[in-house]
């Protein structure tokens, strides 16, 4: 099987493991990486919104399964869109790692009043600004490597604990946000692995690395996604959680871009029954007044 993936450390990483399981779930299954380079690693001058947004990470990925260059191709479930490419299938989500996001270099309590924080995510931004209205926010692009290399002196920046762990970093020292401060992004410490939808082979060997708790979860994220609409470029993040009835509580915000007003909800529900959709139903309910 082949995998196709972005180049960069974290994106190889992700590939290599799911290289991994599935060697373990088919002994003897030959898994080879495909990588490419994407414009949005390459154009590190645009930011994501410039890029196309949601996608900007993926579509050239995609289009390595679609052509028949890769029979599956391996993402982070946050850069995927929120309608899945036609000719393609989500075969397969792997065990969902932390979902949260850090902040690397001071903990929010310990930045002073004009401090920096580093981040190309307006979703991270507006939440972080929220909670902080007296920090100063600059963009952020580039690979992990990149990133820790930018972190201001006095201030910090914002990166997907799970993108911390993976890559198996021990410093600086990374400060959980809790989802009281940071709802995190869509399906954000999630794997998605795509292949095509006529190919049966593929989907069947990918099935095998299936954690279907993580996978409900993601459903339910990218229903809130759905609802919102593709085009919807407002800073959003929806976090679900099962519970023990079989239901799951989906946690989100919704904000205008300048940060302000941002609202915050959750939903209760069984995950046949849209809890996601509902969700992002009422914050633009809310939002729009």
């Amino acid at each position: 099987m082949r995998l196709a993936t972005r180049q960069s450390p974290l994106a190889l990483w992700q590939a290599n493991e799911v290289a991994r399981l599935l060697r373990l779930a088919h002994p003897g299954l030959e898994v080879e990486l495909v990588p490419t380079s994407t414009t949005a690693d390459e154009r590190l001058d645009l930011t994501i919104a410039d890029l196309g947004g949601k996608g900007a990470f993926s579509t050239q990925v995609q289009a390595m399964v679609a052509s028949g260059q890769a029979d599956a191709a391996v993402h982070s479930a946050k850069d995927l869109p929120s309608t899945t490419a036609p000719g393609l299938a989500l075969a397969a989500v792997p065990e969902r790692a932390n979902p949260f996001d850090v902040l690397v270099g001071a903990e929010l309590s310990e930045l002073v009043s004009g401090s920096i924080v580093r981040t190309g995510s307006a979703r991270r931004r507006v939440q972080l600004q929220n909670a902080r209205p007296d920090l100063r926010f600059e963009e952020l692009r580039g690979n992990i490597q990149t990133r820790l290399g930018k972190i201001p002196e006095g201030g910090a920046i914002v990166m997907a604990a799970a993108a911390f762990e993976r890559l198996e970093l021990s410093e600086p020292i990374p400060h959980q946000l809790d989802l009281e401060v940071m709802v995190p992004q869509v399906g954000q410490g999630s794997l998605a692995v795509e292949c095509r939808s006529s190919d049966q082979r593929s989907f069947e060997l990918l099935s095998a690395i299936e954690h279907r708790p993580s996978r409900v979860r993601l459903d339910v994220e990218r229903q809130f996604l759905v609802e919102l609409g593709g085009d919807c470029e407002l800073p959003a993040g929806a976090y679900a959680e099962l519970l023990d009835d079989g239901q799951v509580e989906i946690v989100g915000i919704l904000a205008e871009m300048s940060g302000t007003p941002m609202v915050r909800a959750s939903v209760v529900g069984f995950p046949g029954d849209q809890p996601g959709a509902g969700l992002a139903q009422q914050l633009r309910s809310i939002l729009q007044g």
